[in-house]
């Protein structure tokens, strides 16, 4: 069963597996203690920071161990924004950041912070002159991840590094998607990683603050990893982390010229296969094993569960298989849409075969989804008089309210318009989207009795 959700949680490294099979024989004992196994254990636990380190790019003393990738993201986040009190309360993220990030800057607006997400291009990208035009003299700390987790755009992480430097203000760099591939440009002052997305043990993310950055840990410590991750560590998971962090950065060039071809293949041939699908992201500035698209009138929890039966994992960011039933903050900071949304990630190893595979069943499945949804597939009814029609869409959720507009819009002269009613939040990003998928005009949002009311105008 192909496994393509690999931004989620890449599959055991086999090198993390043969190193943490080892380490339970050999790093059990307490690495802080001064007998023979204490000392046994505590040159694994150097040793793996070494490598870890040497893999980031930073000394080995400015690298801590945490119990997971979130954990570093709050811990760096929190810690640094403490040391830098006194310069003031603001913090600059990315509106794509990771929900670790956007949780940790909620968090800084509840005790009383200031917060600016900087709005990202189409492509996911950040414009690193407005990120850095967001800096302000009270701005204690910005973030910015390095690839996007959710459509692979890689983000311009030096140029926005120059700006923070030039503004005196550290860069926090959430490096968990791209650290398999190769190490982040220079510049950053504080990196964040998780050991399950590049095929290590979950339950182990790594924390690198450069020496010279004022940070404060936050919460209680101990003498555990200088005092930024208190508790015994986890050596085992944390030495297979470091060995297969060493090993996919070893087999990097040549699986992502491998994986960009097959995901190149995906890129072009789904749109080929598919009417009406979006492909979204950068589609030069980006990961190698990733991309996602999104398909117009179609049912994200439905498609994902179609392709779960034709033995396929993948991810989606539709409002549809979210249990908030909104669609995912990055689509809708990017703008595009989220309906029918797919995100395939491939891990190490994905063959061709499967990649054609995957292929050729997706269009039978979408167009199944689309049968049972009944989506608009005949030519468009004629023009009535009627130059406005309303659509009641109030309590149907995605994709029916575009279904719906799509339904209706011939039914109105060129120049008329077409007002839907709503309540799902995914309609506010996917109505636009369709807008411009069709050719027609997106008038704008209007207050309602419940939900908002979008207006379309025709114009072919």
């Amino acid at each position: 069963m192909p496994y393509f959700d690999a931004a989620s949680a890449a599959p055991l490294h086999p090198v993390a597996r043969q190193a943490l099979l080892a380490a339970l024989d050999e790093g059990w004992a307490d690495p802080a203690r001064l007998y023979r196994e204490g000392r046994r254990a505590r040159l694994l636990l150097d040793a793996a920071r070494e490598a870890a380190a040497e893999a980031v790019g930073c000394r080995p003393d400015e690298l801590t161990f945490t119990p997971s990738g979130t954990r570093a993201v709050h811990s760096g986040i929190s810690g640094a924004l403490a040391g830098r009190r006194r310069v003031g309360r603001h913090l600059t993220v990315s509106a794509v950041e990771h929900s670790s990030v956007l949780h940790a800057a909620a968090d800084h607006e509840d005790r009383g912070g200031a917060v600016t997400r900087v709005p990202v291009e189409r492509t996911g990208a950040v414009d690193a002159r407005t990120f850095g035009e967001s800096l302000r003299e009270d701005t204690a700390l910005a973030c910015l991840q390095s690839a996007s987790h959710e459509v692979g755009t890689e983000q311009p992480v030096a140029e926005v590094a120059g700006s923070c430097r030039a503004a005196g203000v550290p860069l926090l760099v959430d490096a968990a998607q791209s650290l398999a591939w190769g190490p982040v440009p220079e510049g950053w002052s504080l990196l964040a990683g998780s050991a399950h997305k590049w095929g290590g043990p979950a339950g182990v993310g790594l924390l690198a603050v450069r020496k010279g950055v004022r940070f404060a840990p936050q919460g209680p410590s101990d003498e555990r990893e200088s005092g930024r991750a208190p508790g015994f560590e986890n050596l085992p998971a944390i030495v297979a982390a470091a060995a297969s962090l060493r090993a996919v950065r070893a087999e990097a060039d040549a699986e992502a010229v491998r994986l960009r071809a097959l995901v190149d293949r995906i890129r072009t041939r789904v749109p080929e296969l598919v009417p009406d699908v979006e492909v979204v992201g950068d589609p030069v500035r980006r990961l190698p094993h990733l991309v996602t698209f999104s398909c117009l009138y179609v049912d994200g929890e439905t498609l994902l569960q179609e392709l779960d039966r034709a033995g396929f994992s993948v991810s989606s960011g539709s409002s549809c298989t979210s249990s908030t039933l909104t669609p995912s903050h990055v689509l809708k900071a990017m703008g595009v849409l989220s309906e029918g949304n797919v995100r395939v990630s491939l891990p190490r190893g994905t063959t061709d075969e499967e990649v054609d595979r995957f292929l050729d069943v997706l269009p039978g499945l979408v167009s199944g989804v689309r049968e049972q949804l009944d989506a608009p597939t005949a030519a468009a009814p004629s023009p009535a008089p009627d130059d406005s029609l309303v659509v009641d869409a109030l309590g149907k959720r995605c994709p029916v309210p575009v279904i719906e507009l799509a339904k209706v819009i011939g039914g109105v002269p060129v120049g008329g318009t077409v007002t839907v009613l709503s309540d799902d939040e995914a309609a506010r990003l996917d109505i636009p989207a369709w807008c411009d998928m069709r050719e027609q005009e997106y008038v704008g949002e209007e207050p309602a009795d419940r939900g908002a009311a979008y207006v379309v105008r025709r114009l072919s």
